[in-house]
């Protein structure tokens, strides 16, 4: 059977219990169809980029499935259908992912007080003396060879 993941974005007003029902109801049109949820993750109530249907947030859920196109198709109806789900999308892949998925393992990067750290990975820079002589930056007034700068449009020359 082929593999598929399906990510679906619910209302924010509903209650992340209620995305569970809803998770549940969903998973079981698939079993209906012959297929299996593999995995299951609710990644919490997020940000939408732009509003949809007047909402700012939305409840993410992600299912990674096995199962027969027909039983996809089937509950990707049943998505649009219900006006608690804002968007629906679903891929079909190669192969499902083992563990966590990305945005469950930035999840636990944060848990693990990773914020302290304001520049990541980039370590010790030590004094950066491979950058050379930068020169006298000074106060930066000096224009060199290319003279003053002409008038603006409107000033007089003697103000």
């Amino acid at each position: 059977m082929p593999y598929y993941e399906s990510v679906f974005i619910a209302r924010q007003d509903i209650s992340s219990t209620q995305v569970d029902q809803l998770a549940d109801q969903f998973a079981e049109i698939v079993s209906t169809g012959g297929g299996e949820v593999k995995k299951r993750e609710y990644w919490g109530l997020r940000s939408l980029a732009y509003r949809i249907k007047k909402n700012r947030k939305g409840h993410y859920m992600l299912f990674n499935l096995e199962a027969p196109a027909a039983a996809v198709s089937e509950m990707e109806r049943i998505m649009r259908l219900n006006e608690d789900i804002l968007r629906y999308l679903t891929i079909k892949v190669d192969a499902l992912e083992e563990g966590p998925s990305i945005m469950m393992q930035a999840k636990s990067d944060r848990d693990r007080g990773r914020r302290g750290d304001r520049f990541g990975d980039r370590g010790d820079r030590g004094d950066r003396g491979d950058r050379g002589d930068r020169g006298d930056r000074g106060d930066r007034g000096d224009r060199g060879d290319r003279g003053d700068r002409r008038p603006r449009d409107g000033d007089e020359q003697g103000e």
